[in-house]
């Protein structure tokens, strides 16, 4: 039902511009050229519409049209790589809110000194996913430490994984056997924030090794039902994986990723440039990159 409804709503789009258009062509069968200005700003915003909805089908993977998780780790670079995580986290989330999309904190590990160790997030609104998923990799900065007394250069790097939303719960099948649920205080700011009740729950998927946390909800059942939710897609994406290497190794042509291959680096120290290392995209204004400014990025990938 969600599948029918998100169709008719994107043929409901499609059908109104169709006849945004045709009402525009006939009023320039008039001749009136004093409709010239308002046709010729109709046929800009036409033309942006199109351009849009043109790149949308090239999202036309699996899940691509669905929600998406988005989990940021912190990598090599002490306190500075857990400040460079929640630099990212402030990017994306301010990403989110200039595409309209819903964006929830599922869990969150704070640094010992500053900045997050990790984060999950769910991402909920149309092509969440396909717009997501190019920036997945190891993320570098390069910058004077703001936690170095001498004020060095230092490079810091964090891990950002983006997983599909599982909605049909049959894709993944998990059995009870295979999971063990603890419970645990949520760490709190102290005062009243702190739980006085085992509401954060850890699950352990024995077979596979997965543990994942969620906090953030004062509810245990709430917390749970988004450990599940993050389980089933790191389940499905091992799925994904293993099937990608079947089919790399019939063709030969399968190579092992590693860590320290990063997709993007941001340097803010000597000069300032954000480069995709895939694509040779580039941008100069860094901070506006910092700011969600990432279209270009994620149009550059899914073009190449």
């Amino acid at each position: 039902m969600k599948q029918l409804a998100s169709l008719r709503e994107e043929i409901g789009v499609l059908e109104s511009y169709k006849q945004r258009a045709e009402d525009a062509v006939e009023l320039a069968r008039m001749g009136d050229e004093s409709l010239l200005p308002e046709l010729e700003q109709e046929a800009h915003h036409l033309e942006t519409v199109i351009a849009k909805l043109e790149f949308d089908t090239m999202l036309s993977g699996r899940f691509d049209r669905g929600n998406a998780i988005l989990a940021i780790h912190a990598g090599a670079g002490g306190t500075d790589s857990q400040d460079w995580v929640e630099m990212l986290m402030r990017m994306y989330l301010r990403w989110m809110e200039n595409r309209e999309f819903k964006s929830e904190i599922l869990d969150l590990s704070e640094g010992e000194e500053a900045g997050i160790k990790s984060v999950t997030i769910a991402v909920d609104g149309q092509y969440a996913y396909g717009y997501l998923h190019p920036e997945k990799g190891v993320h570098r900065l390069v910058r004077l430490s703001p936690f170095d007394a001498a004020h060095r250069r230092h490079t810091s790097f964090a891990q950002v994984e983006v997983l599909p939303q599982v909605e049909d719960k049959t894709s993944v099948t998990i059995d009870s056997n295979d999971i063990r649920i603890d419970t645990y205080r949520s760490a709190g700011a102290g005062g009243q924030n702190v739980q006085k009740n085992d509401t954060a729950v850890r699950i352990t998927h024995i077979p596979s090794g997965i543990v994942v946390t969620c906090q953030n909800e004062r509810s245990q059942t709430q917390n749970r039902e988004n450990a599940m939710k993050v389980l089933r897609a790191r389940l499905l994406e091992i799925k994904r994986q293993e099937q990608e290497r079947k089919i790399s190794k019939l063709r030969g042509e399968y190579q092992k990723a590693e860590w320290g291959s990063q997709i993007r680096s941001y340097v803010l120290h000597p000069y300032q440039m954000v480069k995709d290392h895939r694509t040779n995209y580039e941008i100069g204004n860094a901070q506006s990159v910092l700011d969600g400014d990432l279209d270009g990025f994620i149009e550059a990938y899914l073009r190449s």
